[in-house]
Formats: C-alpha cells, sequence, structure tokens
C-alpha cells in the first residue's frame, strides 16, 4: 500500500467550513462555522458563507502547500449547496497541487477519528449529531447501520425545540444548561426495535405547559434513553464490548454519563474523543482520507459528484481487514441457569424461564419504572394473543409487574443459525403474526428460536397492536437491519424471509415495499 505524507481535508456538510492537514497527527485544524441570525440552517446561506471564507479557512491551515500529498473533502451526507461549494474547492485544489482526491462518507468520518483519538478498536458506535442518529458497528469490509432515527435526527429536534422557545442556535448547549435545573414530566418514548425516533417527542415538548426547565430535563432524559436503549440492545445483537460516542450531540455531558453506566453495567468500554473531534471537523476528513488513500481509493474529477444521501452502509472500508462477528451475547442459559439480554434477566428452573426486567440506572427512575411496567403487562398480553392467531410462543404461566414466567423454550436462537430455510419459516411465523395485527416492535434475530423446524417468537417487550402499513413495515425494517449488520448473506436471507411472508400474509406485497422507503427517511435531511 503507497505510503501518503500531509492530507488537506475539508468538511462543509452543514452549518460549518472547517479544514485540516493530517499526517501521522493532526497538524493543523481551523473553522469557521456560520451561524444564522434566526431560525435553522438556511442551505443556500450557509454555502455562500462556505464560499465567503473558504480561502482564509484553507490559507489558515495550509502553510506548506508543497508538502501535501492528498486532498480529501466531504461528498456526504448534508446539504446539497454546502456539498458543491466544498466539492469545488476540493478539485480545484486537487488540479493545482497535483495530488489526488478523495471523497470521504460524512458519517464514516465521525467513526473513524472517534477510533483514532480514543484508540478503541472495533466498537457499537452511536453517532449522534445534528441530522444523523445512528447506531454503527463494522463487519465484513463495511460499516453496518444496526438502528436508526425515523424521521429527524436529536441534534435537529434539539435546535427545533430550542427555536420553538427563541433560544438562539445551537439549541442544544442551551437546553443542556437549562436542564440540569429542572425535573422529569412524562414525554412521549417511542424506541421500535433497532429505530427509534423523535417528531412525537418534539412536539410534546413544544406545546408542553410545565416550566422551561423540566420540560428540557424531560427531552434530554427522554431522547437521550432512547438512544442508549438502542446502543445496549446493538451491544447484546452484534457482541461487542465496545461502545464509542461522536457527533456533535455527543459533546453533552449526561448523554456521555448515561452511555458510561449502560457500559458499566454491562461489562463494556466506553470511548469519547475530545471535543475538538466531536462535532463536524476538518481533521475527521483529512484523516479518513488519509487511510482512504492509503488503501487506494481515490476519485477522478469526473467522478467526484457530491451525494447528499450518502450512507455509511455505502462505503467499502478497504483500510480495514474484513472481520466476522464474535457472536451475539444471547439469553442462551449458563452455569448458574440465567441469562441475560438487552433489557431484562431469564432465570431457568423446573422447565420454566422467569423472564425479569432489570432497572437501567441511566434511566431517571420515574421513567424506568414507567417502561418496565408497560412492557411487562403489554408482552404478557400480545404474546398470548399471537399465540392464539397460530404464532408460536412461550405459555405463559405468571405475571408480576417487572416479571413474566413461562415455558422455557429450547432450541437455537435464529442468529446462530442463519440459514435460507429458517428465514422462510421466520417470514411465515411474521406473515401470521402481521395478520393478527400484532406488531413485534423487536423483530431480531436474537428474538426468534429454531425449534424442530419451527419459528418460536419471544420478547414481545415493544409489541403493539396496528394494522397499518407503515407500522408492519418497521417491523420488517427492523429484521432486514439486523440481517445487514449480522451476515454477509443478508440479500439471500431477506428473499428466503420475503418468501415465507407471502405465503402467510394477503397484503405482504406493500409492507415489503414499504420498508425500504422506511430506510430512506433515516437518511441525512
Amino acid at each position: 500500500m503507497p505510503i501518503f505524507g500531509q492530507v488537506l481535508g475539508i468538511e462543509g456538510t452543514a452549518w460549518n467550513l472547517s479544514a485540516a492537514v493530517f499526517d501521522t497527527d493532526l497538524i493543523s485544524l481551523y473553522s469557521d462555522p456560520y451561524s444564522p441570525e434566526h431560525g435553522g440552517i438556511h442551505p443556500r446561506e450557509a454555502a455562500q458563507h462556505h464560499a465567503s471564507v473558504m480561502n482564509t479557512v484553507i490559507s489558515s491551515v495550509l502553510s506548506e502547500p508543497e508538502k501535501i500529498t492528498g486532498i480529501a473533502f466531504s461528498q456526504g451526507p448534508g446539504l446539497g449547496p454546502c456539498l458543491r461549494t466544498v466539492a469545488t474547492a476540493a478539485r480545484s485544489l486537487s488540479l493545482a497541487l497535483n495530488v489526488p482526491l478523495a471523497g470521504v462518507n460524512h458519517c464514516v468520518a465521525h467513526v473513524e477519528i472517534g477510533r483514532f483519538a480514543t484508540g478503541c478498536s472495533d466498537p457499537v458506535v452511536l453517532y449522534a449529531s445534528g441530522a444523523n442518529t445512528q447506531v454503527i458497528g463494522y463487519l465484513n469490509g463495511r460499516y453496518r447501520i444496526f438502528g436508526e432515527t425515523l424521521d429527524i435526527g436529536i441534534g435537529n429536534a434539539l435546535d427545533k425545540f430550542a427555536r420553538s422557545k427563541d433560544l438562539p442556535h445551537p439549541g442544544g448547549p442551551i437546553l443542556e444548561q437549562l436542564a440540569a435545573q429542572g425535573g422529569y414530566i412524562e414525554l412521549p418514548y417511542t424506541v421500535k426495535g433497532m429505530d427509534l425516533a423523535f417528531s412525537g417527542l418534539m412536539s410534546a415538548a413544544k406545546t408542553s405547559a410545565a416550566p422551561l426547565e423540566d420540560v428540557c430535563h424531560a427531552f434530554q432524559e427522554t431522547a437521550f434513553a432512547m438512544c442508549v436503549e438502542v446502543t445496549e440492545r446493538a451491544i447484546s445483537l452484534a457482541g461487542k464490548d465496545e461502545v464509542l460516542l461522536v457527533g456533535g450531540v455527543g459533546a453533552n455531558r449526561r448523554l456521555q454519563q448515561m452511555l458510561r453506566e449502560m457500559c458499566e453495567d454491562r461489562g463494556a468500554e466506553f470511548f469519547v474523543p475530545e471535543q475538538k473531534y466531536l462535532g463536524d471537523n476538518g481533521a475527521m476528513i483529512a484523516y479518513t482520507g488519509k487511510l482512504m488513500l492509503e488503501s487506494g481509493q481515490s476519485l477522478s474529477i469526473e467522478s467526484s459528484q457530491v451525494n447528499p444521501s450518502f450512507r455509511a452502509d455505502e462505503v467499502d472500508v478497504t483500510w480495514k481487514a474484513p472481520e466476522r462477528r464474535k457472536g451475539a451475547q444471547s439469553p442462551v442459559a449458563g452455569p448458574a441457569g440465567t441469562a441475560r439480554g438487552a433489557e431484562a434477566i431469564i432465570e431457568f428452573s423446573g422447565g420454566k424461564a422467569a423472564k425479569r426486567r432489570l432497572f437501567k440506572r441511566y434511566r431517571v427512575p420515574a421513567l424506568d419504572h414507567r417502561l418496565i411496567t408497560e412492557r411487562t403487562r403489554a408482552e404478557a398480553r400480545l404474546i398470548s394473543a399471537a399465540r392464539h392467531a397460530g404464532v408460536p410462543t412461550p405459555i405463559i404461566s405468571d405475571i408480576t409487574p417487572d416479571t413474566i414466567v413461562m415455558e422455557e423454550v429450547c432450541g437455537t436462537l435464529l442468529t446462530h443459525d442463519l440459514s435460507a430455510q429458517n428465514l422462510h419459516e421466520a417470514g411465515r411465523m411474521i406473515g401470521r403474526l402481521h395478520t393478527a395485527g400484532i406488531m413485534h416492535g423487536d423483530l431480531t434475530t436474537g428474538n426468534m428460536i429454531m425449534q424442530d423446524g419451527d419459528c418460536i417468537l419471544i420478547d414481545f417487550g415493544l409489541a403493539q397492536v396496528s394494522t397499518e402499513i407503515e407500522q408492519r413495515g418497521v417491523d420488517i425494517h427492523v429484521l432486514f437491519q439486523a440481517l445487514e449488520s449480522t451476515t454477509a448473506d443478508a440479500a439471500a436471507l431477506k428473499a428466503a424471509f420475503c418468501d415465507g411472508y407471502r405465503e402467510t400474509f394477503v397484503g405482504a406485497g406493500d409492507v415489503i415495499t414499504r420498508a425500504p422507503e422506511i430506510e430512506l427517511r433515516g437518511r441525512y435531511r
């Protein structure tokens, strides 16, 4: 592989124009952010700002142009006018200096600079920024998206709420200060398996009549708990033992504390880079561009178009050796007759399995108690309803506010036996479930057990009743995300699932069509 020296990187996906020079370490970094007089980011105004200060930003980091061996720029995702402004500057510099050009995925750059700055190797990544909220992990040459926002990014949700209260941009830091003075009130909590949504939470916060400090406190506690819950579920699914927090919202001390507590309770390590690497910055583009160029990835001028909807899982990570997953931390009985999943401990005794939901230290007690009680009751009710609809589920014998006692199901988790035959049978059972108007809500391969050719569904903690195509599509989307993030054979397995799904659900075609549309909503806006 060729070794590159200094690489100049330019970041300008949204509000911040930033440039940096990176060699074996960061040499220089300079930023000039666009700050709107009122409201949110206006793409054309932001692009005009970037164009007006481009020379100043570049000259502030480029003291020895003759030493530059490559140019990297943020190719996407981002705001189209801003991306085009940055790409034009990068092309000009590449031609003027006669050095190769690298188009960098903004999301992947956040992950790579985080890994560089903290020293972690194979983390589950919570990427929380203005326009993006994703949980990401590496598998077989790509960064896979375990889960993501179905509507808006967490940073945008915070900023829009702040604007509704006449607070200046960016709203996140101000909300963090106000939240420290408030108390908890109940707001909507929307987690759909590995995905989450913030628009309902934001709308409720906007219209709340409670004191502003209390609303800010509850907004943070609710939104961050959603992010941490999905991150914890990804750890359980992927079998990784590192968590990395990146993105501008990652600067929030409360979010850092919640992730740290979750990792301590699960025996995982928590990493967060220093402040200068958290928000959008030129260093992450320069460093990732250097990795790309050294692994043979470069762009011709003709192929350097920007991509406002550039997803992390579209990038071939040629600078890392492909490696397969370690195996899920799935709820399988151990020597002590207990197992732990993402949110509960299961005790096995006498052919019975007692599933007890665990207190989550990272959640405020009122929210935690509410979720445990609601999910336990709903799970018991919908397990029984699914069984009546012909879907194999455990038989329940007792229930308390936090525990369900049911029969022990012996078999192999679908996670550990991902064959086309098993996915076909899983599709048939989900078809029956959806025919009965029940959405599983957490449809991952860790929540299906194969027993003598049958697919038994477990863990209905996020299940709900609905006949909407949208909700059925979210169910399928969650499963497809789980397959994409845990196996290299996802396409064939998804096809097998869909064949089985069509056999038992007459509306399967519309739902299967809706699933990729739902995925598109998590992209940068």
